[in-house]
C-alpha cells in the first residue's frame, strides 16, 4: 500500500490495516523459524509497510493537535 493510498484512510481503516499486517508478520516470522518461508523478501515489505502506516498515523495525529 502506497503512502498517498494510506493517507486517505480513517484512523480506524489505518488500525484495522496495521493489525492486519502485524498478524501477517507474526506468521511470516513463524513461516521463516520453521524453514517453510518461500517469498523472504515479503518479510520487508510488510515491515516497511507496518513503519508506513504508523508514521502517517503519528502525522495525523501531530496535524489535529496542533
Amino acid at each position: 500500500m502506497k503512502a498517498a493510498e494510506v493517507r486517505h484512510l480513517t484512523p480506524d481503516q489505518m488500525d484495522e490495516e496495521l493489525e492486519k499486517l502485524k498478524k501477517e508478520q507474526f506468521n511470516l516470522r513463524f513461516q521463516r523459524a520453521t524453514g517453510q518461508l518461500e517469498n523472504t523478501a515479503r518479510v520487508r515489505q510488510v515491515r516497511r509497510e507496518i513503519a508506513r502506516i504508523r508514521t502517517i498515523a503519528a502525522e495525523s495525529r501531530a496535524k489535529q493537535e496542533g
